[in-house]
C-alpha cells in the first residue's frame, strides 16, 4: 500500500501571497523544513466575468484575482527544496499543447530528481477555451487525448500517437522524465464512466470533485479499486487525494487544526493516499507566524498517524 502524504495547499486566488510567487517558495521551503510531504499548486490561465457559472455554487475568488502559473511557480520550489512532492490541483491539461506540456512536465520532473505528480481536469470555464480557439464542449476528449499523448511521448523514442486532437509520428521529445511512462497522473472529478476509464487505462488516481464527502470517497475508492482489478492493474497501487475537513474554531471565523486533524483516521479509512490542507483558514502565507504553523501542523499530523 501507498504511505499517506501530507499536501500543502498554497495560497491561490484573492489570499495572501497568492500573487508573490517568492511568498510561495519560502512557504514550500518552510512546509519542508517542518516535515510535510509535498506542495499543491491550483490553475487558471484566464478568469471571465461569468464567474456565476462556476458549476460548485458561489466562485470564491473576483475575476482580477491573481492566479500564477502552476509549473513555472513548481519549478522554483524544485530549485530550493530537496524532498519535496510538486504536484498540481488541479492543472487545466486540455489549454496546453500536449507536446509541449510533455516537455514541460518531463524537464520539471528532471529538475526535481521525480517529484512531480500531475493532478489533472478538464476545467469549468468557458473563457479559458475560447481564447484559444478551442471548443469547451470538447475539453473531456481533450484531456483524454493530451494525457495519452504525453504518455506515449515519455514512454517512447521515437513515438508515435494520433487521435481527434493531437497526432504525431516518429518524434522524439528529449530527455524523457525519470520513470518510463512519466510522472503518476491523478485524474480529478466525478466517477463519469469516461473519467473512470481514464484513472484505469492512463492515470495513476483519483482527486474527488469538490464537496465530496468522506463517504463518497469511500464508495468511489471501491469503485475504483474493482475497476483497477477487473483491468489486471494492482488495486493497491491507487492514488487517492482528497482534502481534510476543516473544524471551525470556537470562535471566529478560523479553523481548529487539532479538532481538524481528528478527523483523519476517517478520511485514510475511506482510501485517501495524499491528505491536502490549505494554510489560508489558518495563517497567512506572508504571516510571521507561518512557521511554527507549519511545525504545529506537522507534529499534529504524525500525532494522528500513529494513532490512525
Amino acid at each position: 500500500m501507498i504511505p499517506p502524504l501530507l499536501l500543502l495547499a498554497l495560497p491561490s486566488g484573492t489570499n495572501a501571497g497568492a500573487g508573490d510567487p517568492r511568498t510561495l517558495v519560502d512557504l514550500a521551503v518552510s512546509a519542508e523544513a517542518a516535515g510535510l510531504d509535498g506542495v499543491i499548486m491550483t490553475d487558471h490561465v484566464l478568469i471571465g466575468d461569468r464567474t456565476d457559472r462556476y458549476p460548485w455554487g458561489e466562485f470564491p475568488y473576483p475575476p482580477d484575482a491573481p492566479w500564477l502559473e502552476p509549473l513555472t511557480v513548481l519549478t522554483a520550489i524544485a530549485t530550493a527544496t530537496e524532498r519535496l512532492v510538486l504536484t498540481t490541483g488541479v492543472l487545466v491539461v486540455p489549454l496546453r499543447p500536449a507536446t509541449l506540456l510533455a516537455k514541460q512536465v518531463a524537464t520539471l520532473d528532471l529538475l526535481s530528481g521525480g517529484r512531480v505528480v500531475l493532478g489533472v481536469g478538464t476545467g469549468w470555464q468557458a473563457e479559458e477555451f475560447t481564447a484559444q480557439g478551442l471548443d469547451p464542449a470538447e475539453r473531456g476528449q481533450l484531456l483524454t487525448d493530451h494525457i495519452a499523448a504525453c504518455r506515449m511521448l515519455w514512454r517512447f523514442a521515437p513515438a508515435s500517437f494520433e487521435s481527434a486532437s493531437v497526432s504525431f509520428d516518429r518524434v522524439w521529445s528529449e530527455p524523457r522524465p525519470t520513470n518510463r511512462g512519466g510522472p503518476p497522473v491523478l485524474f480529478a472529478g466525478t466517477l463519469t464512466p469516461r473519467n473512470l476509464h481514464r484513472i484505469v487505462e492512463l492515470g495513476d488516481g483519483w482527486i474527488p470533485i469538490m464537496g465530496t464527502t468522506v463517504d463518497g470517497v469511500a464508495d468511489g475508492v471501491a469503485r475504483l479499486r474493482q475497476a483497477y482489478a477487473d483491468a489486471g492493474r494492482y488495486p493497491g497501487e491507487l492514488r487517492v487525494r482528497a482534502p481534510l475537513p476543516l473544524a471551525k474554531a470556537a470562535e471566529g471565523d478560523g479553523r481548529d487544526l487539532a479538532a481538524s486533524m481528528g478527523r483523519l483516521p476517517d478520511v485514510l479509512a475511506a482510501g485517501a493516499t495524499e491528505v491536502s490542507v490549505p494554510s489560508s483558514p489558518f495563517v497567512a502565507a506572508d504571516d510571521p507566524g507561518v512557521g511554527s504553523w507549519l511545525d504545529e501542523l506537522g507534529d499534529a499530523w504524525r500525532s494522528a498517524l500513529r494513532t490512525a
